[in-house]
């Protein structure tokens, strides 16, 4: 530990911010890229201050930033988590957490209007609150501003679909979906040689598996940090999902995080469909060209006739240094980024990313026909769903609880593989209960939490 936290500070020397100096991490490049062009007019409201902004790889972001909390080196005034490392910061008692507390500031009354707390979609405060007792009561503690809502469509090849008679409107339910998928890969698969498959899902780590699980109404934890990863829902989820990507009728290709290959894949339409969240659909734009006009989006199927249409992936916060002298001036910088509309507009043109207030999704841009796909009004199809996005819950154990999940997907896999159906209920229970417990083992052993 000693050489470890030497080496930290040898690579990351302590630095001293000017008192007339903002400084803001973002672990985003799309959004530092955002931010550049809205700062320069905040500086200008703010006669010398300077805002210095910084891209830091989020990794570093979550090590350097516990390293300083828990000493006296210098933290940044504001900086951005993702939402999957957000829950470690959230441990122990709340005078030892190192970001402001804003449930005040955000449920406090504006002259403009309701409270932040009322404009947000209520959903995507639970992954950066911390539920603690006050005085023998439980309260919800919120730490971080959120910059998103990340509501989940489905990206779907309209030119194929199209082409052999299958309409869309008809496929409200999973089973409907990969039923007439089925039918459409054995006539593009005819010469028996597998080329193309129906959807992208991942078959080794669970960020696919996360999104349909949060879709089917389950969750890796509860709102008191109860871990849910394995229970009877889960366990269903992983029963469904992984006959998809395993064994000799699958359907699903896993391609993984490679934007290169996510070109390749429009080209040769390796997958016809994909779980697209809005952050991702601007990604589809800038990286796989192939399939521009070509492609189109719709609500999830549901798992029930009725049931949800949409889920979420991914996210980020806004957390703000109890060390800062600057919170003032950081809130409002904070406010401008995130829930100023004409702002959040210019982002969501760049980023194709829905602004989490509902008074921006009443801008005209949000209904503007999007060339890639197919002229639909690409904002407001996201935020007919917006309001149904699933929570997400904070636990430190939040990542630990993803690999193990993950570990667990692709175990299942490797038997559904070999084995097929034969026994694989009894595998899937008694695996996901064993990765289940091997997170209450590491939760038990930090007596800090």
């Amino acid at each position: 530990m000693a050489l470890l936290s030497g080496a930290l500070l040898l690579t990351y020397p302590a630095t001293i911010i000017p008192e007339n100096r903002l400084q803001v991490w973002t672990f985003a490049r799309a959004h530092f890229d955002a931010y550049r062009e809205a700062i320069p007019g905040f500086e200008r409201d703010h006669a010398g201050l300077k805002v210095d902004l910084q891209y830091v790889h989020e990794r570093a972001v979550t090590s350097r930033l516990r390293a300083a909390f828990a000493s006296d080196l210098p933290v940044p005034d504001m900086l951005e988590v993702e939402i999957r490392w957000a829950g470690g910061f959230f441990r122990g008692p709340l005078s030892d957490i190192g970001f402001v507390d804003l449930t005040r500031e955000l449920k406090k009354p504006r002259p403009d209007g309701p409270p932040w707390f009322e404009r947000v979609v209520a959903s995507r405060f639970a992954p950066y609150t911390a539920r603690r007792k006050v005085n023998g009561i439980e309260e919800d503690h919120i730490f971080g501003l959120p910059h998103d809502v990340h509501p989940v469509l489905l990206a779907y090849r309209r030119d194929i679909f199209e082409e052999h008679g299958i309409d869309v409107e008809k496929l409200t339910t999973w089973d409907a979906f990969f039923s007439e998928g089925r039918k459409l890969l054995k006539k593009l698969n005819g010469d028996g040689q597998t080329k193309h498959f129906l959807i992208e899902l991942n078959d080794a780590s669970s960020e696919h598996f996360e999104i349909l699980l949060f879709q089917r109404g389950g969750a890796l934890f509860a709102p008191d940090g109860t871990l849910r990863m394995d229970d009877e829902t889960a366990i269903q989820n992983m029963l469904w999902y992984v006959p998809l990507v395993a064994g000799h009728d699958r359907v699903a290709y896993s391609l993984a995080w490679n934007l290169e290959m996510m070109g390749k894949a429009q080209e040769s339409k390796l997958f016809l469909a994909v779980l697209m969240p809005d952050w991702l659909s601007g990604y589809y734009q800038k990286y796989a060209p192939a399939a521009h006009g070509k492609m189109a989006l719709m609500p999830l199927p549901a798992f029930t006739p009725g049931g949800l249409r949409t889920s979420t992936r991914g996210g980020s916060m806004m957390g703000f240094s109890k060390k800062s002298k600057q919170f003032d001036n950081a809130w409002e910088l904070a406010l401008k980024l995130y829930y100023d509309t004409d702002s959040r507009i210019e982002q969501f043109k760049l980023l194709n990313i829905l602004p989490p207030t509902r008074e921006s999704w009443k801008h005209p841009a949000l209904s503007a026909a999007n060339p890639y796909f197919s002229n639909q009004p690409l904002g407001r199809l996201y935020a007919d769903q917006a309001e149904s996005t699933p929570p997400q819950y904070a636990s430190p154990y939040a990542q630990i609880a993803r690999r193990k999940l993950g570990e667990a997907l692709s175990e299942s896999v490797r038997y559904y593989s070999t084995n097929g159906v034969n026994g694989f209920e009894d595998y899937v229970r008694h695996r996901m209960k064993q990765a289940g417990d091997e997170v209450r083992i590491q939760s038990t052993l930090n007596a800090y939490d």
